[in-house]
């Protein structure tokens, strides 16, 4: 199935707007020379970690702790991931590291 090129120009106009909204809509609200409100001063601190849960109940939703390989490379990528962090303190080089882990892990057992 094929767009015509009136439903691609709409199609593409309607992400660039979407686009657009999500980037300004924050400046245009909370502009530089007015108080952040405090709820959304809560919502910057706490929904970093709720982010964060949700994609490790997320990634972790589908494994089988009880078949082989139990679920291991996916708690050592995580374990390796956790223990970058707390060392290093960079999330590119934890990211990083417990993804290499992991997909060596998959590999191999």
């Amino acid at each position: 199935m094929t767009m015509t090129l009136t439903q691609a120009v709409i199609t593409v106009a309607a992400v660039v707007l979407g686009t657009m909204t999500t980037r300004f809509l924050p400046f245009i609200l909370f502009p530089e020379g007015r108080k952040t409100p405090a709820y959304i001063q809560y919502l910057g601190k706490v929904l970093p970690f709720a982010v964060i849960g949700l994609l490790v109940v997320y990634c972790l939703k589908d494994v089988s702790f009880l078949t082989a390989p139990f679920g291991i490379p996916e708690l050592l990528g995580i374990a390796v991931t956790a223990a970058l962090h707390l060392w290093k303190r960079n999330m590119l080089i934890s990211i990083a590291g417990g993804t290499v882990i992991y997909m060596v892990l998959i590999q191999v057992i």
